[in-house]
């Protein structure tokens, strides 16, 4: 063949489109598991919440409950928003109090238990504090609430 003969040659050029579409196939697919994978980390940076509540076991009378936020490793969290609210146990309102720099809130609850309910639960939700890698998605630890008597 001569050297001319070969710049004339197409055959070349029918499988260019092909491969531009699988590199942009590829590309695409890399850089949505790099996506995927960025995203992964700011979630590992946050922390679930919990409540250690005080007492944890009341009866149907008016009560102070002193709620303590907690991390996983036991330590408090400050500027926490607590909101209880009735589970199987009636509350009159849904009460709230924010954490103290020992991160513990007060709430004075007026449970009350339905006709023929001899035991129910108070929920408590948290609201973590702004700016911090704070959620609280999971259930929380309840209070116990029993009948009179």
């Amino acid at each position: 063949m001569e050297p001319r003969a070969l710049g004339r040659d197409e055959r070349a050029i029918e499988g260019l489109p092909i491969r531009l579409v699988i590199a942009l196939v590829v590309g695409v697919a890399s850089l949505s598991v790099m996506m995927n994978t960025l995203g992964g980390i700011q979630t590992l940076g946050v922390t679930e919440l919990d409540v250690k509540p005080t007492p944890e076991v009341v009866d149907e009378a008016s009560t102070e409950i002193s709620v303590a936020v907690v991390e996983p490793e036991g330590g408090r969290v400050a500027n926490a928003t607590v909101v209880a609210t009735g589970g199987t146990a009636t509350l009159d309102s849904v009460a709230t109090a924010r954490t103290n720099a020992n991160g513990t809130a007060t709430l004075s609850l007026s449970p009350s238990l339905g006709p023929n309910q001899q035991e129910g639960t108070i929920q408590f939700d948290v609201k973590p504090p702004a700016g911090g890698q704070y959620a609280d998605e999971r259930g929380n630890t309840e209070v116990l609430v029993v009948a009179d008597g």
